[in-house]
């Protein structure tokens, strides 16, 4: 956990990611209960490891761990992406249901106007005086 921690945060210096692959084989050999002196051995090493080999692993670690963060990466623009087309086509959706409810307001607005005449005044010419003899 420690090592995709720091890995995750950007570090990339081959002595740490070596010293936290170490530290992991150290946690798997005491998880694992071996024999005590192997285990005395452990704590304690005669001589430091070479680098060629943990070298190969920490490497081989790293490009894991940075594959499996762009996974995870990957995976979060994906759920945005539906999220906005999810959106988008609720949006679409509301949109087609407000112009239904106008369509419907303008026949219900024609058909009040034809079932209530009164509303409708007769136009008639203004009136005006008549016209005086000369």
């Amino acid at each position: 956990a420690l090592r995709v921690s720091y890995l995750r945060s950007g570090g990339h210096d081959p002595a740490i990611l070596e010293q936290l692959l170490q530290l992991q084989l150290e946690a798997t050999v005491l998880e694992k209960g071996t024999a005590g002196p192997h285990r005395e051995r452990m704590a304690v090493p005669a001589e430091p490891p070479s680098t060629g080999t943990h070298g190969l692993d920490a490497a081989l670690l790293a490009v894991e761990l940075e594959n499996q963060r762009l996974e995870d990466e990957l995976l979060a623009l994906k759920v945005r992406r539906e999220k906005r087309a999810y959106a988008g086509s609720r949006a679409a959706q509301r949109h087609t249901e407000l112009a239904q409810l106008q369509a419907e307001v303008g026949m219900l607005r024609c058909h009040a106007e034809q079932t209530r005449p009164w509303l409708h005044l007769p136009v008639f010419p203004h009136p005006s005086a008549p016209k005086l003899p000369p």
